[in-house]
């Protein structure tokens, strides 16, 4: 028997995580794993993954990164070489302590990240200032063990990536921290249609033993922004904890300077609050794992399978196209399918489009229909279908702009604070006078913690702090966050 629709999903408006629940569930985007906390990455999850990962490790290996791979356990006392790292982490940590049946000497942690181990190997590599600079990453997984967890958002264990580069003074490692963020920049905004705010982390939200913190922060859906990506300038602390030395210019032994960054598979979840609708997921042509699926109508008559074959041949080269022509499944059924998976173009191909020398392109962002002729050998639909997938990529992400524009408001006074976050989820524009006071409050009466302090400041009206009115020279963003 021919399938019909699927159950619909819970609107956004009623129970957005319901909503986001019903998604990633239905879409097979993951399933929940036996242990309490982690994660199936299906088959469809994974290829956005694969999507993401090649976009960002083309972009490290254009800045002269090479992958490198260490080892999952970490033995604790390198943890306890660095007393605010492993203060930061020891929550979060799982404990290996049994090898078989024999206890072990020492326990080993699952990696929450791996700044404590490749230290340990880069003090054994570094000899000279002319080995520096060392510019590594690993794409792995990690286990933190989180109390409350949610598919991508936030378990017990995730994969990501994870530069860490040691350089020859502070100056290099700062431009390299910043380099890196930008990279993040570029390529969420570029191939995953995200709009980001980009500056540097509060002393309280900084990662545990760096320098300095930096952030791209996205907006979703429903207000709550979600951290994207951090790159952290470590300073000398983890090569002195771990005796990073090397011969300098004037032939003395001096520490290197290092960094970290990192994205994970975080991202996924803001692809899918950030694009989705209450019919499913949208996904950005440039790393939907389907660009295109072409839908067979009335495939019983004679031809149509045929031309869809062509189609899809002609297409397979240039797009990452699927053709759909399973018997068990309705055209309804089918629309309804991809459409809920977020696939940006569908193409519909019939009789009279046989007939006539066309098909139908119907774009997932917009719901806009297009009849298209074939042209020869099917090239103009390929040139349709290709400026078409720019065309949407494009739009999807002034769409995301214009929420996250519509959803950010500026606050002089705590009761405007209030009031925005209450009836207009988003960011909140405030002045802040960096006291740690002042943000913990902020915090603790609206829920709302310090996301960035923005690398482009601006004129907000203002020049006092938004909580305790004392002067203030530094704009902050705001939200409540994932």
């Amino acid at each position: 028997m021919a399938k019909q629709k699927k159950d619909a999903i819970t609107p956004m408006d009623v129970d957005f995580a319901k909503w986001y629940t019903d998604v990633i569930t239905k879409t097979e985007m993951v399933d929940y794993a036996p242990v309490k906390g982690f994660m199936v990455i299906r088959a469809y999850g994974y290829a956005l993954w694969e999507n993401i990962q090649k976009a960002f490790d083309a972009e490290f290996k254009k800045t002269g990164h090479q992958n490198m791979y260490f080892p999952l356990l970490i033995p604790e006392s390198f943890l306890n070489k660095e007393k605010e790292h492993v203060e930061g982490f020891a929550p979060e940590v799982a404990w290996v302590t049994h090898g078989g049946n024999e206890e072990l000497a020492e326990r080993l942690c699952v990696r929450p990240t791996s700044e404590t181990i490749i230290c340990s190997m880069y003090a054994k590599w570094l000899n000279s200032y002319r080995d520096l600079p060392f510019l590594y990453n690993q794409w792995a997984n990690v286990v933190r063990w989180e109390k409350t967890t949610r598919p991508f958002l936030r378990t017990s264990e995730f994969l990501w990536q994870e530069g860490h580069t040691v350089h020859e003074t502070f100056e290099e490692a700062q431009e390299e921290t910043l380099r890196m963020l930008e990279i993040y920049r570029k390529v969420t905004e570029e191939f995953l249609a995200i709009p980001m705010v980009v500056g540097q982390k509060s002393e309280k939200e900084r990662f545990a033993g760096a320098h300095a913190t930096y952030t791209i922060e996205a907006l979703m859906h429903d207000g709550q922004a979600l951290q994207s990506g951090t790159s952290h300038n470590l300073g000398d602390h983890f090569a002195k904890a771990f005796d990073i030395k090397f011969l300098g210019r004037d032939n003395k032994e001096q520490y290197g300077y290092s960094t970290s960054w990192g994205v994970s598979t975080r991202l996924i979840g803001g692809i899918i609050m950030v694009h989705g609708d209450d019919n499913g997921l949208k996904m950005p042509p440039r790393i939907a794992p389907i660009q295109a699926v072409i839908i067979p109508v009335q495939q019983h008559k004679e031809g149509v399978v045929d031309s869809a074959k062509a189609l899809f041949e002609a297409l397979c080269d240039d797009v990452r196209v699927k053709l759909d022509d399973n018997e068990n499944n309705t055209p309804g059924w089918k629309f309804n399918e991809y459409e809920m998976k977020g696939v940006p173009v569908r193409i519909e191909l019939g009789p009279k489009d046989i007939e006539n020398r066309q098909c139908v392109l119907v774009r997932r962002d917009t719901g806009e229909k297009l009849f298209v002729e074939w042209g020869e050998n099917y090239e103009n639909i390929k040139k349709v279908l290709c400026d078409l997938l720019e065309d949407i990529q494009k739009n999807m992400y002034q769409m995301a702009l214009k929420h996250r524009e519509e959803r950010t408001t500026v606050a002089h006074d705590m009761e405007t604070f209030e009031t925005s976050i209450k009836t207009n989820p988003g960011f909140i524009k405030a002045m802040w006078c960096e006291d740690r006071a002042c943000e913990d409050k902020i915090k603790e009466v609206t829920g709302a913690t310090l996301r960035c302090m923005p690398f482009e400041q601006e004129n907000i009206g203002s020049d006092t702090c938004v909580c305790c009115g004392k002067k203030a020279q530094k704009l902050a963003y705001f939200a409540r966050a994932y």
